[in-house]
């Protein structure tokens, strides 16, 4: 089984992010925001992979909180070069998403 098939097998979700300010605090709000997960960070120097199985969710609150300063999550699609699964975003939040494995 390749990589590319495995990867179609699996529940993982989440966003990739171009390294920085923003992606470090993305990633302290994800665990923030998901105590009960298991979360994945591969750090790739240029960019951030997070991810965790099945849905991922990011809240202004706490991302403003590990940056200590406002934040709109509009910034977050600046930085966000792409991501796995299902995406739904609002003012306060963003989720990330997948119903169910091929």
């Amino acid at each position: 089984m390749s990589q590319s098939d495995d990867a179609l097998k699996n529940n993982r979700v989440g966003p990739v992010m171009r390294s920085g300010e923003i992606a470090n605090a993305v990633v302290e709000a994800a665990e923030m925001d998901n105590p009960d997960k298991e979360i994945t960070v591969e750090d790739k120097n240029a960019y951030i992979r997070i991810s965790v199985d099945s849905e991922l969710i990011l809240t202004r609150e706490s991302i403003e909180e590990c940056l200590g300063r406002p934040f709109r999550m509009q910034e977050l699609e600046i930085d966000l070069s792409s991501f796995a699964g299902q995406i739904e975003s609002g003012t306060d939040y963003f989720r990330f998403y997948f119903n169910s494995a091929v």
